[in-house]
């Protein structure tokens, strides 16, 4: 199913010679076409259109490999010029036929189990037979994946001409984001059950996040509902908010590792709602899930958190959500009301918290009986989860190192030498809800080579406020910190690749001081930045990678950053590899 999208990288316009060599990649090229066909299909939902468009697919690859087979083509192979290139086109036609074959049918019978109308919570039970059904086809096909991956990764581009070598590291890009995608699938097939019930009852805490006071992983945790799976049958057991009912932790609920303590002192495990000072989702959920024991004598079996951002995506898939008091939630008020509004309407913060509580119940009920359209759901989810917007961590070891590397996680990743990560994380430094003006962007580029073959890496980061200057109401000013009530405050926190370091920040020319600290192999950089209304402010910071890449290796690092109200713009260049 996913794997279908690989194969637009298929148009080989090589040139090699022979008349075999001109029909193999004629069969290519219309491959190619028809595995862009079929992934069109799958996308509209036209399984049965797709299984015949797989079935000509087949003819093709298998064409080219037939044409790419032979005794003449083997001993072509050993000549010196073109010998590479033509080992290398009959290796992608024998992985071409052989995903065609063994891969693709397998993935296209997930697509045609996998309906979303029968995945979809109806009367708040999930058909868990569908999953189970699908997980052995889903790993078949990832084996397949797998291996044609091993195959082409296997291939020496050296000495490749031009044509030959880009379509080979096309497919290569290809082959790896699909094996990507297939084995999320395949952990969801694997986990999903077992989560929901199907071995046994499971209560998750839920949290919501408020983006308009904003912490590392989101925002502020407030609202949140206790929700019991048995079977598949999905029901809410309990709610509250931090504030209110998990309160403040004296003494601290935990005792945090020394480098987390040094970074944010102990306040994550004193107070509910610094939990997520840290970015690291696992971290912050086991001291929720921590505090909720002791307040509640309930022992849940997992944390999961989401935000009003992520609640508007859902709400274009379920439509207007009625709400027990007051407007229903739509997309396209649910930030503004839940993030902006509510705070005027209700200037009590009890009486913020009792919204919030009933905003999130009521959302989260319209989304188990199964309101809306099933297929914009998933669309939806898949949305807030790859801009990390639903995070889950699984109390179950097993079931936790299965999430490991998935966008749920929400853990930086063990980086490789050509696949660094940068993070940039902001925590809210006024006690207040002028996040919800807070604008960001941010571009990260590789620098170039030094004469070891090293490299920094340079940020541009940039902050603004768009918030207005009166008539605000004390509760979203907060504790006016800086000494003007409309200016904001905010932590920023960069953290250097695994192994690496934070060199130096400047703004506008000038050298910024920023503490330092550890956190899981990185540097933390942390300096404030004061935002008065109508301001932007921008930094530029050098960083240094971990270990260098291979000889050859590009390096192709990753942004990650704190999901706000509004989205980052956010930019990534590469760099080439060094000489």
């Amino acid at each position: 199913m996913t794997a279908a999208g690989l194969v637009v990288v298929l148009a080989l316009g090589v040139g090699w010679v022979g008349v075999q060599g001109v029909r193999a990649k004629g069969h290519l090229q219309t491959a190619a076409g028809l595995f862009m066909q079929m992934q069109q299909q799958i996308r509209a939902g036209e399984v049965s259109a797709a299984k015949g468009t797989l079935a000509a697919l087949q003819l093709e690859t298998k064409a080219a490999r037939d044409e790419t087979d032979g005794f003449g083509w083997s001993i072509a192979g050993k000549t010196p010029l073109l010998g590479d290139d033509l080992t290398a086109v009959r290796t992608v036609a024998k992985v071409l036929d052989d995903l065609a074959v063994d891969g693709l049918p397998a993935l296209l019978d997930v697509a045609s189990g996998l309906d979303p109308k029968v995945l979809a919570p109806r009367d708040g039970r999930v058909d868990l037979a569908s999953l189970s059904t699908a997980a052995p086809k889903i790993a078949s096909g990832l084996t397949v994946i797998k291996h044609a991956r091993a195959e082409v990764d296997g291939i020496d581009s050296d000495g490749l001409m031009d044509q030959v070598g880009a379509a080979v590291g096309q497919l290569s890009d290809g082959l790896a984001k699909a094996d990507q995608l297939v084995s999320t699938a395949d952990r969801a097939a694997r986990l999903l059950p077992r989560m929901l019930g199907a071995q046994g009852p499971r209560n998750y805490l839920v949290l919501f996040q408020n983006n308009a006071e904003i912490r590392a992983t989101g925002g502020m945790p407030g609202a949140y509902i206790v929700v019991h799976a048995d079977g598949g049958a999905v029901t809410i057991t309990d709610q509250g908010t931090a504030a209110s009912d998990l309160k403040v932790f004296d003494p601290p609920v935990q005792q945090l590792e020394p480098d987390l303590t040094a970074l944010y002192t102990d306040r994550p495990a004193v107070f509910p709602a610094d939990v997520n000072l840290t970015p690291d989702f696992p971290t912050a959920a086991g001291l929720m899930r921590a505090m909720y024991r002791k307040r509640s004598g309930v022992t849940v079996d997992g944390v999961l958190a989401t935000d009003p951002v992520a609640l508007s995506y859902l709400l274009k898939a379920t439509g207007a959500v009625k709400m027990p008091e007051g407007e229903p939630l739509t997309a396209d008020n649910a930030v503004r009301v839940l993030l902006s509004e509510a705070y005027a309407k209700y200037p009590n913060p009890a009486d913020q918290d009792k919204y919030f509580a009933k905003a999130a119940r009521a959302t989260f009920e319209a989304l188990i009986k199964g309101q809306g359209d099933a297929k914009g759901m998933v669309t939806q989810l898949a949305r807030a989860a790859g801009e990390r917007r639903l995070l889950m961590w699984s109390a179950d070891q097993a079931e936790e190192t299965a999430l490991a590397g998935t966008v749920l996680e929400g853990r930086l990743p063990t980086d490789q030498a050509s696949r660094p990560t940068v993070g940039v994380f902001l925590n809210d430094g006024t006690g207040a809800k002028l996040d919800y003006y807070l604008s960001h962007a941010a571009e990260l580029s590789v620098g170039d080579c030094d004469e070891e073959g090293g490299r920094e890496f340079h940020l541009k980061l940039t902050l603004g406020s768009t918030a207005p200057t009166a008539n605000l109401p004390d509760y979203v000013t907060g504790l006016a910190l800086t000494g003007d009530k409309y200016t904001s405050r905010t932590n920023v926190m960069i953290f250097s690749p695994t192994g690496g370091g934070v060199v130096e920040a400047t703004s506008d020319g000038k050298e910024v001081p920023f503490g330092t600290g550890l956190e899981r192999d990185r540097v933390v950089a942390v300096f404030t930045v004061e935002l008065p209304p109508g301001t932007t402010k921008t930094y530029d910071v050098t960083i240094q990678p971990g270990a260098a890449p291979e000889d050859g290796d590009a390096v192709r690092p990753e942004l990650w950053t704190t999901p706000g109200v509004r989205p980052w713009q956010a930019s990534v260049r590469p760099g080439s590899a060094c000489a």
